[in-house]
């Protein structure tokens, strides 16, 4: 049987639709959030903008781990996720999915076993795994020249 690890964030409200996150147990700096007009003042990343954060940054440092893995030395990945927010069938504001586009530094002949690791890459994405079974996510994988290696062939 695998075991249960927890952690936990303190969200408290500062006013209106400000929030302060703080990451209990790390020494990561407090994070503001707001609800962008008219509910709130935009004046920090809202929690849908934190979701698409979190997916594009899990999926990349899966990528990154992926590549290491295989004895590959990439450099700086760069990851554009996109939300597409809408109502529900109830009237109900949701994010109906999300895409992330991620961009490897190098030209595909520079990595080894890039087939094997876009296989499997997003299995061990933590984050997207999990919002997944909710919230529709596509994964797209593009080396510097923009050709891309794995996802979707066009984005709609």
């Amino acid at each position: 049987m695998s075991t249960v690890e927890t952690f936990s964030v303190t969200v408290e409200q500062e006013s209106d639709y400000v929030f302060r996150i703080r990451f209990d147990d790390t020494s990561a700096a407090d994070l503001l959030t707001d609800e962008p007009p008219p509910l709130g003042a935009g004046s920090g990343p809202n929690p849908s903008r934190l979701l698409v954060a979190a997916v594009a940054n899990c999926m990349s440092a899966s990528l990154l781990f992926a590549l290491r893995k295989f004895k590959n030395q990439p450099g700086a990945l760069t990851t554009r996720a996109t939300a597409y927010t809408g109502r529900n069938d109830d009237g109900r504001m949701r994010v109906l999915r999300i895409e992330a586009d991620i961009r490897l530094p190098d030209p595909v002949e520079h990595y080894q076993q890039l087939d094997r690791i876009l296989a499997q890459f997003e299995q061990f994405c933590v984050v997207t795994e999990s919002v997944r079974s909710g919230v529709p996510v596509t994964v797209t994988v593009s080396d510097r020249n923009g050709q891309r290696l794995h996802g979707p062939a066009a984005n709609t």
